[in-house]
Parts: structure tokens; C-alpha cells; sequence
């Protein structure tokens, strides 16, 4: 207990040394190169308080959503039929993967302009296109880990789709939820610069307008809104629910 409690003054001593030489460095330089703490805690409380901050806060949340279950669904959906269609395992692991693992995510965004305009879906396609890899590995990984006694014991018990639903989904979850955890915090980098070069809304576009503007506080600002949705989904959802399907199926 003291030595969790000595681990959590020092973080804390830790974070509030950081507030206070960001403090002192604003203080010696113009607010258009370094704003203060204080100035960027104002302009982020204004995102829940002005209606068109918040609305583009509620756009970029949209697009985050749209493009993680987009990537969840085609990425999942092509480990799956890799794994399990042998004729496809070249094609989606030696061909579909590494392309989109090395393809820049500049170069979707540029491209999703081009095909789509600068609209949210443009957004939405220029994050999906870059999360999915990470779920066709993450998923692979998971399916190449799967347990094969217990997968021929489970089809000799069940027919169909039983077996999968029964068994290979609940093995999966632990991989599901890496994928997630990661390509949530990928999601909102991405989602970012998609907006601010392709977007017509969300934070990525109030970021080009503050620009335009010198308005550094406000960049400051919407970097450490990420920050606090990130690691609050983190720790308060995704931990907290992973934790309890890993106490579910331990029990069952």
C-alpha cells in the first residue's frame, strides 16, 4: 500500500512540476508561442460550453465512431475469412495487409479529398483506411492463438455457427480489445489531421482556423481535449469493461 501510494505522489509531483515550467516558460514568452496553462484550461472548458465548439467536438466524435467500427467490421471480417479460407491467406496477409500498413496516411487523406471532397466522409474513409490494418493484425494474431483442442472439442458438441460464437469469440475478446484501446488513440491522431487538410468540421478544422489566426491557445487547447478523451475512455471504459468480460469468462 505505501509503495502504491509513494507511486502516486510522485506521478502526481510529477504532473504538477510540468504545469509549473510550462507556467514559467509562458511567462517569458509571447502568448502566441507558448500560452499558459490557465489560458488553455479557459478555451478548453469553452468546447463544453459554446454550442459550435461542442458541435464540432460532437463531429469529431462522430467520425472517430464511424471509422473504428468501419475498421472493426472490414478488418475483422478479412482476418476471419483468411483464417479460414485458405486461398484467401496470401491475398489479405501478404498482399491487402503490408500495402495498407505502409501506405501514408497523408496519402489516404489527400485522395479522400479527391474522391470525396472536403466533407466527413472523406474524414471518415481517410480513418478507416488506416486503422484497418491494425485490426487484420491484431485479429490474426488472435485467431492464430486460438486453442485447437478446444476448438475440435467444441465442433464435435456444435453445428454451425455455435462454435465460433461460443468459443472463438469469447478467446478473441483480449485481441478485440487491444485492437480498440489502440486504434481509438490512432483514430483521434489521424481523425486530426484528416480534418484539418480534408474536413469541413470537428476539431481538426477548428485547429486550421486557430492557425490561420495565430491563435495558439486554441491549438493548445484542442491537443489536450484529445488527450483527456483518450486517456479517459482508457482508463474509465475500455479498462474497466475488459477487466470484467476477463472476471466473466475466468468464472465461466
Amino acid at each position: 500500500m505505501i509503495g502504491i501510494d509513494a507511486r502516486k505522489a510522485a506521478a502526481h509531483l510529477f504532473t504538477l512540476g510540468v504545469l509549473a515550467l510550462w507556467a514559467g516558460y509562458a511567462a517569458m514568452v509571447p502568448a502566441y508561442l507558448c500560452p499558459g496553462p490557465l489560458q488553455v484550461a479557459r478555451k478548453v472548458v469553452a468546447f463544453f460550453v459554446d454550442p459550435g465548439l461542442a458541435a464540432h467536438v460532437g463531429a469529431s466524435l462522430g467520425h472517430v465512431a464511424a471509422a473504428l467500427a468501419l475498421s472493426f467490421m472490414i478488418g475483422g471480417s478479412l482476418a476471419v475469412l483468411a483464417h479460414y479460407v485458405g486461398p484467401l491467406r496470401l491475398m489479405v496477409h501478404g498482399r491487402l495487409s503490408p500495402f495498407l500498413n505502409s501506405f501514408s496516411g497523408i496519402g489516404w487523406t489527400l485522395l479522400a479529398i479527391i474522391w470525396f471532397g472536403l466533407n466527413s466522409t472523406a474524414v471518415i474513409f481517410a480513418v478507416t483506411a488506416i486503422l484497418v490494418p491494425f485490426a487484420i493484425i491484431n485479429v490474426r494474431a488472435g485467431l492464430d492463438n486460438l486453442n485447437a483442442e478446444l476448438i475440435e472439442m467444441g465442433r464435435s458438441f456444435g453445428h454451425g455457427w455455435r462454435p465460433f460464437a461460443k468459443i472463438v469469440v469469447p478467446s478473441l475478446y483480449p485481441f478485440l480489445f487491444a485492437t480498440l484501446r489502440i486504434n481509438f488513440g490512432v483514430s483521434w491522431k489521424v481523425a486530426l489531421t484528416a480534418e484539418l487538410f480534408g474536413g469541413n468540421s470537428g476539431l481538426g478544422y477548428v485547429v486550421n482556423l486557430a492557425r490561420q489566426a495565430f491563435d495558439t491557445a486554441q491549438i493548445f487547447a484542442v491537443i489536450v481535449l484529445i488527450v483527456l478523451f483518450v486517456y479517459g475512455a482508457d482508463r474509465l471504459l475500455f479498462g474497466p469493461l475488459q477487466a470484467r468480460l476477463a472476471r466473466h469468462y475466468a468464472d465461466a
